[in-house]
């Protein structure tokens, strides 16, 4: 772990962070790493959101969007580039996992063009029993 990962504090997100969060994740949206999040989106991202902190200063952010009992997804994963490589994300990630575990939520996704991060993660393309999740996309690129 970087020194400047080491000095890293993963906490729940508050409403107060919410333009901070918007501001942290312009870059990644306008990069196409991350898709748009409306005031609103974030806002109800709040619950069950968790930023990466740094000297004051928000360095990473993802959330758990839980859609029912069975089904959750990891949303909005971005990490400052800066901080990458650290395992900042990876806290992330656990943070958004145990939250789907406190509330006995059966499994979490992610939509990621990382996979590779993800499966060191611990996720996988399959569920026990060779479940598979397939996308069909509805909106227009």
């Amino acid at each position: 772990m970087s020194n400047a990962s080491a000095s890293v504090t993963i906490r729940p997100v508050q409403s107060s962070d919410l333009s901070a969060i918007a501001t942290f994740i312009e870059p990644f949206v306008a990069a196409g790493k991350l898709l748009p999040r409306t005031a609103e989106e974030l806002k109800d991202l709040v619950e069950h959101g968790f930023v990466a902190e740094s000297a004051g200063c928000i360095v990473g952010f993802a959330a758990l969007e839980i859609y029912s009992p069975k089904m959750s997804e990891i949303r909005s994963l971005a990490v400052s580039p800066e901080f990458r490589g650290g395992g900042v994300g990876r806290r992330l990630v656990q943070q958004c996992v145990e939250r789907a575990h406190e509330r006995k939520v059966l499994e979490v996704m992610a939509i990621t063009s990382n996979d590779e991060f993800f499966q060191r993660c611990g996720f996988d393309f399959t569920l026990p029993g060779e479940k598979k999740a397939l996308f069909l996309q509805t909106r227009d690129l």
